[in-house]
């Protein structure tokens, strides 16, 4: 044994390997040649966020514009002053600190001021991602904790204050119960989510009812119809900067999917969990109350396309396993509509796709196959 070492270290002589080492790097299979690179797929990911981009700078003016501005200045800054205190290589043209910037301010309406995203992106890097070593090591999303830290440290700025678009709209949502005051401030000040997460609160439709019996009823029909519907997928309502526009983030997604750059089980699973939930669970009147319509509100509100797509399919962050990708996805679907329905706040993508990080491991462990031949124990 010990001569078949030494050979092995050995290099090889009179061979057509001859000029070689003779000391071989041994990885394990497959070994599967791809033409690509991580700044190629993280430039990719910015390509396929510009249309959302567009939209909200349409909707919103330069403000939104700007906010993603400071948001990717002060990611780049931030990942290459700790990249130089740590002496190592500077890799901010890779595209990963320019995507989670996007991301950070994606997440935050067009009224914050200017430092919210700045704050929100050095958070990002710092704390969510080089703590634990950098690219590929951070076991959270860094945009989704940097969201979390700005919520948690400044909720005034990025929980209230919402701003309507260029057309005038917050909720999206024509109603013809604007003689009650409590709707009328409601439809014409609140977010969509708000909305409905309005109409599962007993004071509110206490309130509402004194004027009109049946009056959360017909605003939960003026909810979950088309108008709405619309207004929603293209983005005429008010809201976080990249997720107002579900037309524009699907428009990404299509690429990010052709590029083979995400793959379908954590989205389509992630999404028909919302269906499914929002469906049984989302009318005002008990199981199966709800209007075939309200899961496609659930779907095209809030964050769930911008989650579901571009944070929850995160290749760092996400299960290894095709199975394990099946109970992330489901997982996600799970917890925010719990969050939506039942919690204290309105949208709960942010929450549930952290929450579901925190899972991997374990996910990975009970789902990764047994090689072939291994004796269980």
């Amino acid at each position: 044994m010990k001569d078949d070492k030494r050979v092995n270290r050995e290099p090889v002589k009179n061979s057509k390997e001859s000029s070689m080492t003779g000391i071989f790097a041994v990885s394990a299979s497959p070994h599967i040649h791809q033409p690509t690179s991580v700044s190629r797929v993280m430039w990719n990911v910015v390509a396929a966020l510009l249309p959302a981009l567009v939209v909200a700078v349409v909707l919103f003016g330069f403000r939104a514009l700007a906010l993603t501005v400071y948001g990717v200045i002060a990611a780049v800054l931030a990942e290459a002053i700790i990249q130089k205190l740590r002496k190592r290589e500077i890799t901010v043209l890779d595209g990963s600190a320019v995507i989670t910037g996007m991301l950070v301010a994606f997440n935050l309406h067009a009224g914050a001021p200017w430092w919210i995203p700045v704050l929100g992106s050095v958070f990002a890097i710092t704390i969510g991602k080089h703590v634990f070593g950098g690219l590929g090591h951070n076991p959270l999303n860094p945009a989704l904790l940097g969201r979390v830290f700005l919520v948690a440290s400044w909720p005034t700025y990025t929980a209230a204050g919402w701003v309507p678009n260029t057309f005038g709209a917050i909720s999206g949502i024509t109603s013809n119960l604007t003689n009650i005051p409590q709707v009328n401030s409601l439809v014409t000040s609140a977010t969509p989510l708000a909305v409905v997460k309005s109409l599962r609160d007993p004071v509110f439709i206490n309130n509402i009812r004194e004027a009109i019996p049946n009056a959360p009823q017909i605003l939960m029909g003026e909810v979950a119809n088309i108008n709405t519907l619309q207004n929603v997928f293209w983005g005429n309502i008010g809201g976080c900067i990249g997720e107002v526009s579900a037309a524009a983030l699907l428009l990404g997604a299509i690429l990010l999917a052709w590029k083979r750059i995400i793959e379908w089980r954590i989205p389509v699973f992630y999404i028909g969990t919302v269906f499914v939930l929002t469906y049984l669970f989302g009318g005002i009147d008990g199981l199966f109350s709800a209007s075939i319509l309200l899961p496609f509100f659930h779907i095209f509100s809030g964050g769930v396309i911008l989650g579901a797509f571009f944070m929850a399919t995160d290749m760092v962050t996400s299960p290894l396993t095709k199975v394990g990708r099946i109970y992330f996805g489901i997982g996600c679907g799970l917890i925010t509509v719990v969050i939506r329905l039942w919690g204290g706040f309105p949208e709960g993508v942010t929450f549930a796709i952290l929450l579901m990080n925190l899972l991997v491991p374990l996910i990975d462990r009970y789902t990764f196959p047994k090689p072939f031949g291994e004796v269980r124990r």
